[in-house]
């Protein structure tokens, strides 16, 4: 899910009572993974990102949100300040504790082949020798191209699977890791989705883990074969996000077994 600080989750996912600064340790207890937003509008402090790694068991990930000053641009290529700025900050310090970091573009950002090619070649694959891995969110229907998905795989960036009624959903798979958010929570569901759908995301994120590729995805290049074990990052994020920590939970229940 995105986040760990949200009072509506006060006595539904969290315990009555609990301290706001037990939330993370709490959340790490009962999740795989976390999406870090508050990068998307500044810069933290190494001292938090160190505190955040250690409020955490061994296994867990954080998946991390880059800031908006180097995805909010008319022209991509001109990133290379904002982009170093916000790989410096102190990522370092989540150790193994740091999942993909996550690249979203507006709505409004269109695709255009030699401007995001620029970008991707700035994005670091290391930061003081620690390995990154790259998440793209694109929003604009412009992307829904093979030169997009090719670009994505020369790059081993991972295209984002976005379940959304707004924005593109994209099935390719162009990484050594699969990353995917589920952005159709519903309030009047206790679990968040239906249990058909918990079951088909469960069995997508186990297919991708395997090497498979699901027959019912939206692919716009002929499916590739994947390697097994792979790393699948799934969130359930936006829609009824009252309902995430439980939608996330259940999807978990379900890939386990």
């Amino acid at each position: 899910m995105g986040g760990w600080t949200f009072a509506p989750w006060g006595g539904v996912f969290y315990p009555k009572g609990l301290r706001q600064a037990d939330e993370l340790k709490y959340a790490g207890e009962h999740l795989g993974a976390i999406e870090i937003n508050g990068t998307y509008y500044g810069t933290q402090k190494p001292e938090s990102f160190a505190n955040w790694r250690d409020s955490v068991p061994e296994g867990f990930k954080f998946s991390v949100k880059a800031s908006r000053y180097c995805t909010n641009r008319k022209d991509l290529r001109e990133a290379a300040e904002s982009i170093e700025k916000f790989t410096g900050q102190g990522l370092i310090e989540l150790g193994d504790k740091l999942g993909p970091l996550f690249w979203q573009f507006m709505p409004t950002k269109k695709f255009d082949a030699a401007e995001f090619e620029g970008f991707l070649k700035m994005l670091p694959d290391k930061i003081e020798g620690m390995p990154l891995r790259h998440a793209l969110e694109v929003r604009h229907g412009s992307f829904l191209c093979a030169e997009f998905v090719e670009l994505a795989q020369k790059y081993n960036a991972a295209i984002v699977c976005s379940h959304s009624e707004k924005y593109p959903q994209i099935s390719d798979q162009t990484a050594d890791f699969c990353f995917a958010r589920l952005m159709g929570s519903r309030e009047d569901i206790e679990t968040g989705y239906p249990e058909s759908e918990l079951d088909e995301w469960a069995k997508t994120a186990k297919d991708w883990s395997n090497g498979n590729l699901p027959d019912d995805g939206d692919y716009i290049t002929p499916p590739l074969s994947l390697v097994t074990g792979r790393d699948v990052y799934m969130f359930v994020i936006s829609g009824a996000r009252i309902r995430a920590p439980a939608a996330a939970q259940e999807l978990m229940k379900r890939i386990e077994t």
